[in-house]
């Protein structure tokens, strides 16, 4: 069974709409996967689950729909879609929730607190559609035809990272965004971090991974968890990925300066892993696995 993978959105840590970006996108991280089922699949919900709501209202059949969301973490450009994603208004919508608790207060709670009537006008618990947060640690969960294994990342907070195996034909997936590659940053993670990695990787088809910061800018930025592209680069050889699609980019990076970033990462891994695909994930890229 084949599997489509959609880019709703792709920037880090807040939108940035505009001319300027209007090539690689200006919405935060979502991705959806769909399988030709009544389920669906989302990675992450930053502003671009905004716009995936909007097309699953336009395209819905009779069939309710039933989704799994799938946060790395509850930073706000990882949740903010949230309170915007129209399926929640409809009863008939069936979505669980998983990811990490942070720093001890459940996951359920930080969700509903984005939507606390102080800073929204309607509470989580007043959606007409049947929400259900599960908390999850590293580990493996079964969804909608995938198992799905946690990794924990190098970030602040409790971050995880996805690697996604369909249970019958398709290939792999791994999405590890907000994921420090570099020596910054006193994380809880075991020596040989690296090394597991690497392991969880290898023989992942497509790596979706964090490459926030350009080489430059990553010596300022050492320990605010995350990578640059060329250490991508680095991560996918190590593992034998076949294709690694560069994500989650700074607010301050528009077209033009990411068009040489790319064609810098797409030269290092011509030098390091010739055989490599180094491409960047741009708002409404769709590919099937």
């Amino acid at each position: 069974m084949s599997h489509r993978v959609t880019f709703w959105g792709v920037r880090g840590s807040i939108p940035t709409p505009g001319a300027g970006t209007a090539r690689y996108g200006g919405n935060t991280p979502c991705l959806s996967i769909t399988n030709g089922t009544a389920g669906l699949v989302i990675l992450d919900a930053g502003s671009g689950l905004r716009t995936l709501g909007h097309e699953l209202m336009l395209a819905r059949e009779a069939a309710p729909l039933r989704a799994h969301l799938l946060l790395t973490h509850t930073h706000w450009d990882h949740i903010q879609g949230l309170p915007f994603f129209k399926p929640l208004s409809s009863a008939g919508t069936q979505m669980t929730i998983y990811g990490a608790a942070q720093e001890g207060v459940p996951l359920e709670d930080i969700l509903g607190r984005q939507m606390d009537p102080m800073v929204f006008p309607v509470p989580l618990k007043a959606l007409a559609a049947q929400i259900v947060v599960t908390e999850i640690e590293e580990g493996v969960v079964s969804i909608e035809g995938f198992n799905i294994r946690a990794i924990r990342l190098r970030h602040p907070g409790t971050t995880l990272g996805y690697v996604l195996t369909p249970r019958t034909d398709g290939r792999k997936l791994a999405y590890i965004t907000d994921n420090e590659l570099g020596p910054g940053g006193n994380y809880p993670v075991g020596a040989d971090w690296r090394a597991s990695l690497v392991r969880a990787l290898a023989g992942v088809d497509v790596l979706v991974h964090d490459a926030m910061y350009g080489e430059q800018m990553i010596r300022a930025r050492a320990g605010w968890g995350h990578s640059t592209p060329r250490q991508a680069v680095d991560l996918a050889a190590a593992a034998g990925c076949a294709r690694l699609l560069l994500f989650h980019y700074e607010p301050e990076h528009d077209d033009d300066t990411m068009d040489g970033i790319v064609a810098d990462a797409r030269a290092y891994a011509g030098e390091v892993a010739p055989a490599l695909v180094v491409e960047a994930a741009t708002e409404g890229m769709a590919f099937v696995l």
